[in-house]
């Protein structure tokens, strides 16, 4: 226990230079020997710039295959570069096969990045041994060129940490070449390489840097947008809030107060006359209720609903006895088992009453209504249809916008339920709903 305790301790206090050491001893196998050949073909290049979206249709799409145009020139560069300095006649098979070296490994940069830098290693040392002590040391110059090329491209493709592991692993096979390999070479071209591949390195990484400021400048950007909006989203509906608190709050106070008052102005009043003036000033403290917790929730998004319940199907009772105070005859009838439903579903069923009761009151006064709830396997039936206005009618129908029946179905839809509105056979109008409701299995309970 104390030698693993002080193992622990001792691995813990590992100097910096030693972490250092460790980690990029791990970024070096991460970026270089771990699945070196996995196959990674170059994606098209993006057609949405500011440049070559203002080209013709078919120039814009051949521009997507420019990368690999540009690829297949740097392998043709290097192709005859390694011909053309074999010191050989053009068509010597030797000759060709010192290009055919030098290309290969930028052809394969397409499909498998860093597997054509291992290539482009393994094969240099073999064209030099295929040309017998002719030329430089220890890049002839087909490999000269197809190695920078590799450099380029596989940085480019990669991430400036894998650039710089590229260059140190090429400057350790040149030391190597120098030192151990080199020979009756009385010239080595290992410091143009090292100095040439430094620049173009630095340059690629220069441009991962900057295009990586880019993405995170635009990402900043996009997040700062999107606060912004929210923000003005905010005050827009703490804007709206404060307006409906101002005009709807100021009049359902004037009517509650009213009809508190009105009874004491009057000498004997009769009880109905009580009564509905007790119905009316309940009406509007409970509409005032209502809107200060909607407002509640517009004014804030992190607004946090009263413990209040919600009301269910149980209060329907108490919904029918208000309708009915206030002149529309209702039934109610109940078929099925009647059981307790999740709240979204009991809520959303006494609103779509509510509502519909509303219409009947507003749509067709003096007519009666029906309410249906049924209780069945799948789910919850509920249907409310009322008559034709009688006529002659004492009270004319109020006009709506028809936001009352755009809310039943928003409800019915985020229950994923069904709804039917229209006018019935008897010119009355009916409101069908069916609200699914999963049911639970014994063994899943």
């Amino acid at each position: 226990m104390t030698e693993t305790t002080q193992q622990q301790h001792g691995a813990g206090t590992r100097s910096p230079e030693y972490r250092l050491a460790r980690n990029s001893l791990r970024g070096l196998r991460q970026d270089l020997f771990h699945d070196p050949f996995a196959y990674r073909p170059l994606p098209p290049r993006r057609t949405d710039g500011p440049f070559v979206r203002r080209l013709p249709a078919r120039p814009r799409s051949a521009a997507q295959h420019l990368p690999h145009a540009v690829v297949g020139v740097l392998a043709l560069i290097a192709l005859m570069a390694g011909v053309l300095s074999s010191g050989l006649p053009g068509g010597d098979v030797m000759a060709m096969l010192i290009g055919l070296l030098c290309a290969l490994p930028v052809l394969t940069t397409l499909v498998r990045p860093v597997g054509a830098f291992w290539l482009s290693l393994a094969v240099t040392p073999v064209v030099a041994v295929i040309k017998s002590g002719q030329g430089d040391w220890p890049w002839m110059p087909g490999a000269f060129v197809g190695h920078l090329a590799v450099l380029v491209v596989v940085a480019l493709r990669t991430r400036p940490r894998t650039a710089a592991w590229m260059w140190v692993l090429t400057g350790v096979y040149a030391f190597l070449s120098d030192g151990v390999l080199g020979g009756s070479y009385y010239y080595t071209n290992s410091a143009p390489m090292m100095v040439t591949s430094a620049f173009a390195l630095l340059v690629v990484s220069l441009w991962h840097v900057r295009r990586t400021a880019e993405q995170e400048v635009t990402a900043q950007q996009t997040v700062t947008a999107h606060e912004r909006s929210r923000r003005t989203l905010l005050e827009e509906r703490t804007t709206i809030a404060r307006e409906l608190h101002d005009v709807v709050a100021h009049h359902m106070s004037v009517v509650a107060i009213q009809a508190e008052a009105a009874p004491y102005r009057v000498e004997n009043p009769p009880p109905e006359l009580e009564r509905a003036f007790a119905t009316i000033r309940e009406n509007a403290v409970a509409a005032l209720t209502e809107l200060r917790r909607i407002l509640g929730v517009v004014r804030a998004e992190d607004y946090e609903a009263p413990d209040a319940p919600q009301p269910t199907l149980a209060d329907l009772d108490a919904l029918l006895v208000n309708v009915r105070d206030a002149g529309l005859e209702v039934e109610k009838v109940v078929t099925g088992a009647v059981r307790e439903l999740p709240q979204g579903v009991e809520l959303s069923a006494y609103r779509i009453v509510q509502e519909a009761l509303s219409n009947s009151l507003r749509h067709a006064p003096g007519a009666s209504a029906r309410v249906e709830i049924g209780y069945v396997l799948g789910g919850l039936g509920v249907r409310v249809v009322n008559g034709p206005t009688p006529e002659p009618s004492l009270v004319k129908p109020s006009p709506g916008a028809g936001h009352g029946i755009t809310g039943m179905r928003e409800r019915v839809a985020m229950l994923n339920g069904e709804m039917t509105a229209g006018p019935a056979d008897d010119g009355g109008y009916e409101v069908a709903v069916f609200l699914p409701v999963a049911t639970v299995n014994e063994g899943d309970a």
